[in-house]
C-alpha cells in the first residue's frame, strides 16, 4: 500500500478514528451523586454502542485508507471498497447520535421513572470524533483542500522545463548520471590551447557524419497535485487507472496538450490535466 496516495482528508479521517479509540476507554454514562469509587461502564461494555459506534467508525476509517492506498481499490458485492467505509463512518455517527438522547439504552424507561444517567464523557468524544470523520470522509472528493496529498513527493533539485530530460536521465527520479561532453563536441588534443583545434588541423575541414534530428521530447517522471483520470489510449473516456498524488509516473510520450503515461504497475493510458504537474 502506497501512503504517498493519502489526502489530507484521510488524515482527518484517521486522526478521527485515533480519537474514538480513546474515547472507546472513558465512560459511557454517568450518575450526579454517586460515589467516585463506583466505575462507571465505557463504551466497550455496550453492545450497541460497541458495534454500532465504535467498531463502524475505526472499520470505516480503515476501509478509506485502504482504498485510497492500494492501486485498485477492492469492491465488495461490486461496490467501492471506499464507499462501504464513508457509508461506515456516517452510520456510526448517525448511532452516536442516537446514543447522546438515550445512553442508558432505554433502562431509564423501566417501571415509569424518567430520572436517567447523564450521558458520559466517552459518548460525548465519540460523537465529535464521528461526526469529524464522517464530514471529512464525505467531504475530501469535493474539497480541494482535503483532496491535496497528505505527504508530498520529494521535490526535483532544480525546475526542468517541460518535456525536458531530468538530470538523472531515464528512470526513476534522481537516478545518478556521469557526466559527459556535449553531443558532437570534439576532446582538446595534446599541445593544443583548451578549447581550441591543433595547430596542423585548424584549417583543415573534417568531414562529419550526418547528425539525427534531436526529439522534442523525451520520457520523464512526474506527480500529480491531486487526483487525476488516466483515460485509454483509443479516444474514448472509459479510465484505466487513476493516478494519485505522492507516486511518480512515467511519461513516454506528448499528444499534443496531453502526456501518454505509466502507472508503475506497466498500464498505459493518456492524461488529459497536465496542470500543475511535478516533474522529478
Amino acid at each position: 500500500m502506497n501512503i504517498r496516495s493519502l489526502t489530507r482528508g484521510d488524515g482527518v479521517v484517521i486522526g478521527a478514528a485515533v480519537l474514538l479509540f480513546i474515547a472507546s476507554f472513558l465512560e459511557n454514562y454517568s450518575y450526579d451523586g454517586v460515589s467516585s469509587n463506583i466505575e462507571m461502564p465505557n463504551l466497550w461494555e455496550s453492545g450497541p454502542v460497541l458495534l454500532g459506534v465504535v467498531l463502524a467508525g475505526i472499520f470505516g476509517a480503515v476501509f478509506i485508507v485502504i482504498a485510497r492506498g492500494l492501486p485498485q481499490a477492492p469492491k465488495i458485492a461490486g461496490i467501492d471498497l471506499g464507499h462501504f467505509g464513508i457509508a461506515f463512518t456516517v452510520f456510526a455517527a448517525w448511532s452516536a447520535l442516537g446514543n447522546i438522547f438515550d445512553p442508558a439504552g432505554s433502562l431509564d424507561n423501566v417501571g415509569g421513572d424518567t430520572s436517567g444517567p447523564d450521558v458520559g464523557t466517552g459518548l460525548i468524544l465519540a460523537l465529535i470524533a464521528t461526526l469529524i470523520m464522517a464530514a471529512a470522509a464525505l467531504a475530501t472528493p469535493m474539497v480541494p483542500a482535503l483532496k491535496a496529498a497528505l505527504i508530498g513527493a520529494p521535490r526535483p533539485a532544480a525546475p526542468q522545463p517541460y518535456g525536458a530530460q531530468p538530470p538523472g536521465g531515464y528512470g526513476y527520479p534522481g537516478a545518478g548520471a556521469q557526466a559527459q561532453a556535449p553531443y558532437g563536441a570534439s576532446q582538446p588534443q595534446p599541445g593544443a590551447p583548451f578549447g581550441g583545434q591543433p595547430p596542423q588541423q585548424a584549417q583543415a575541414p573534417q568531414a562529419q557524419a550526418p547528425q539525427p534530428p534531436a526529439s522534442d521530447f523525451s520520457p520523464f517522471w512526474f506527480a500529480v497535485p491531486v487526483a487525476r483520470p488516466l483515460f485509454a489510449e483509443d479516444g474514448s473516456q472509459s479510465t484505466i487507472a487513476e493516478l494519485a498524488p505522492g507516486t511518480w509516473y512515467l511519461a513516454i510520450e506528448q499528444r499534443g496538450p496531453n502526456l501518454v503515461a505509466q502507472t508503475q504497475d506497466g498500464r498505459r493510458g493518456v492524461l488529459q490535466d497536465t496542470s500543475g504537474i511535478q516533474r522529478g
